[in-house]
């Protein structure tokens, strides 16, 4: 793969990525080069090609068709389409029909009856020519173009096989008629018995056949995150135009168009409900657990599975520009890439088959030196020609981070490539911005104070009191329907979500100061909303909650009822629930968290606080957040940021690793690295635990192809391992880097807290006392 890799790289303004996993290789080229100069160059490297069929993306435009031209391979089930599947399964077949016979008369000496090794003989042939016929044919390709595969070692060792066994058949007293074989592992000690190496001849291929087989399809299934983003798309829907509905294919569905999604259906394409209510099971695009509600103005992201009514969309997005378009591109790209240790395998792979070729001749020369038998020397040459595993090098990167961004797909961490998982592995800081990524970037209702009653100490006055607080909600929400503002807002808002549903009615007099608040004529009382002002004249109680807001860094507004003070409201930006757990569980880790907020440092250090974050840089303004990366990064640290809005994008850039949240803008994510589209902080963690484990995972993988290679290449040249034994381990050496590989695709993240259990937060019922609080 490297050699094809570095002949494209030839081609002026070519780079070419050749994944052996999957058979294919990305290239970016200028209009100058042709598709065919490309296809050319390949096959003067020794290998067939051809371009690439992309898989067909959300409406059914093909999803590399921004990306450049694929190329894959030409030969082979892996991308040769179902002919040759069909043509590669019954080759297999009759080798094994062929094969089994002779292994069985070979290694048995009780059923070797008078001329069994003729009709070994006979079975063996087709299965040298026939059966091998691939390996021949890509070693003579290889041989015109001076290159040396894995299939030159395995044509060569069956070649040298079958020559030496109808050597000693026809001239070597072998074809005697009650010649019997011995069973031996140990070549070396046949003695002077006569011996055929035909089951090497059937053995080595059927062995190599059946391991790239189950190869091919193991590395088939670490693929398989990328078909099953594919399948999510919809092949047709419901639209609606001119009043009429009917069905079309999805390709032709345009931005603007609104179309229907029945329950059990699939969205189409990315939207907004215009109208109708539904949960969307969002599990299979960004790995959400739960069921997403959505209503009219809701966003809806294609391939999401409507699990409730009918829903109306307007389409906001098509083609490639949908969410689940960009991270089927995020998602191949990844599986393109090359790690550190991956570029050293390829270097040793380069020039291993040439190297095992020369040790063969080496060990036949010196066997022959020695004096030792003819052929004990021919099988320990093979038997290192046999046993050599360049595919297991070549494997053990790609199929990892196949199966890794594959299963990381799944639960909604996208990355953008090997180098960023290797990274991601190696961060020991992470610096979190506030707004948006560890709160809800919303405002809320935090809490709502009424003065208290010392004297009231029943249940039945404590209810008056948040009857009180109830109260005065509503007279503030109907008063700040006026007003367009934040905090006018989120408190209109909540008083809807804690009303008996009936709608507000509308202010009398509504009156605005700007700077200072709004009042109108509630029910026939004067009713004001503004800054609490000078605290000296108000209950103890709302003193209190003020200097409370203002501790916390939320926003408290003072409301009056004609002239009397009656309540403080609390307003602010909460954190998210899941930010506690996924702050503790990067700390378990061992990594520093560090936030960085352009908010008031009150409020950044109230934040901080609950999240027990020790480090906190506040009131930093775009620049200020990259220098601090800077900063830390002379400091020797490896530093990742965690963003979502565009003043993120700078530091995000600057960052050994940016991670960009869900929902993020396009700035903060394209400057990025890995791009969370899971509505959870708990998925932080989780790609840091699935970078380390899948990076552990291809160490594993290269130390067991080093470390084969290195045992058993001593073995065979000594003469201590049989051919068709040679054969065995060497296609076990790739099922078994294929197999580790593929565990990944079950991986799961560990939770290091208790169930249920929330690290920090205190989730409890509202206070009913002297304040009534909203749960986050």
């Amino acid at each position: 793969m490297g050699r094809v890799e570095r002949k494209l790289g030839r081609l002026e303004g070519v780079s070419a990525t050749v994944n052996l996993a999957t058979g294919r290789a990305k290239v970016s080229h200028p209009a100058s080069v042709s598709v065919a100069d490309l296809v050319g160059v390949v096959e003067a490297a020794g290998y067939q090609a051809r371009p690439a069929e992309p898989p067909a993306g959300p409406g059914g435009l093909p999803d590399t068709a921004r990306s450049g031209p694929s190329l894959e391979r030409g030969d082979g089930p892996q991308g040769s389409g179902e002919v040759d599947e069909r043509h590669e399964r019954d080759r297999l077949l009759i080798t094994t029909l062929l094969a089994v016979p002779v292994l069985a008369l070979s290694m048995v000496p009780a059923w070797q009856f008078r001329n069994w090794q003729w009709l070994c003989f006979v079975l063996a042939a087709p299965v040298a020519v026939w059966g091998a016929w691939p390996f021949h044919q890509r070693a003579l390709r290889g041989l015109r173009h001076a290159t040396a595969t894995m299939d030159t070692l395995v044509s060569l060792g069956v070649a040298a096989s079958f020559v030496w066994s109808s050597y000693a058949l026809f001239l070597g007293g072998a074809g005697v008629p009650g010649m019997t074989m011995p069973l031996t592992l140990l070549p070396s000690a046949s003695g002077e018995v006569a011996h055929v190496y035909l089951e090497v001849v059937v053995g080595v291929p059927l062995f190599v056949l059946v391991g790239r087989r189950l190869e091919a399809r193991a590395r088939r299934g670490t693929g398989a995150a990328l078909r099953s983003l594919a399948e999510l798309a919809a092949k047709d829907v419901a639209v609606r135009r001119g009043g009429v509905e009917r069905r079309v294919p999805v390709a032709g569905l345009a931005v603007g168009d609104v179309f229907l999604v029945r329950p059990g259906e699939r969205v189409a394409t990315d939207g907004t409900v215009v109208e109708g209510g539904s949960a969307l099971d969002l599990s299979l695009v960004t790995g959400e657990s739960h069921p997403v509600e959505v209503g009219p103005g809701s966003p809806v992201i294609g391939g999401a599975v409507n699990s409730g009514g009918l829903l109306e969309v307007r389409a906001d997005a098509v083609g490639f520009d949908t969410q689940l378009a960009r991270i089927t591109r995020l998602v191949e790209d990844a599986q393109t890439g090359k790690a550190a240790v991956q570029r050293l395998a390829d270097s040793v792979a380069a020039v291993f088959v040439p190297a095992v070729m020369s040790v063969s001749v080496t060990v036949l020369g010196f066997w022959l030196g020695a004096g030792a038998d003819p052929q004990a020397a021919i099988t320990a040459a093979v038997a290192v020609l046999v046993v050599a595993c360049p595919c297991a090098l070549g494997l053990a990167t790609p199929t990892a981070l196949l199966a890794a961004t594959g299963r990381g797909a799944r639960l909604g961490i996208l990355v953008s490539g090997v180098q960023a998982l290797e990274r991601l592995r190696n961060i020991d800081t992470v610096v979190l911005d506030k707004t948006g990524t560890l709160t809800t970037g919303r405002m809320s209702v935090i809490a709502v104070t009424v003065p208290a009653d010392a004297e009231k100490d029943t249940d039945t006055e404590k209810d008056a009191d948040a009857d009180a607080a109830a109260e005065v909600l509503r007279l503030t929400a109907v008063v700040e329907q006026g007003a367009d503002h934040p905090l006018a807002r989120a408190i209109v808002t909540h008083a809807r979500g804690q009303g008996d549903g009936h709608p507000l009615p509308q202010p009398v007099r509504f009156a605005a100061v700007p700077g200072l608040g709004v009042s109108a004529l509630v029910d026939g009382d004067e009713v004001a909303v503004t800054r609490p002002g000078e605290l000296s004249g108000l209950p103890g109680d709302l003193r209190e909650a003020v200097r409370a807001a203002e501790t916390a860094g939320h926003t408290a507004v003072l409301v009056r009822v004609g002239d009397t003070p009656r309540a403080v409201i609390s307003v602010g930006d909460t954190l998210r629930l899941d930010a506690y757990r996924a702050v503790e569980h990067l700390r378990r880790l061992g990594l520093r968290t560090v936030l960085a907020s352009g908010d008031r440092e009150a409020t950044v250090r109230a934040i901080a606080g609950q999240l027990g974050i020790t480090e906190v840089h506040a009131g930093a303004l775009p620049e200020d957040k990259a220098a601090l990366v800077a900063t830390l990064q002379g400091h020797g640290s490896r530093v990742a940021v965690v963003g979502d809005g565009v003043n993120d994008a700078a530091a995000l850039a600057a960052a050994d690793l940016g991670i960009a949240m869900a929902g993020g803008t396009d700035a903060a994510i394209g400057a990025a690295d890995v791009t969370l589209v899971r509505e959870d902080m708990q998925a932080i963690p989780d790609a840091v635990r699935l970078a380390r484990h899948t990076l552990a995972t291809i160490r594993a993988n290269l130390v067991w192809a080093f470390g084969y290679n290195l045992v058993t290449l001593p073995l065979a040249a000594v003469g201590w391992l049989n051919p068709m034994v040679a054969a065995a381990a060497m296609s076990a050496s790739s099922l078994l880097v294929v197999g580790n590989s593929l565990r990944l695709r079950t991986w799961h993240p560990s939770r290091p807290h208790r169930p249920g259990h929330v690290p920090g937060h205190r989730s409890g019922r509202a206070r009913t006392t002297t304040s009534w609080e909203a749960t986050a």
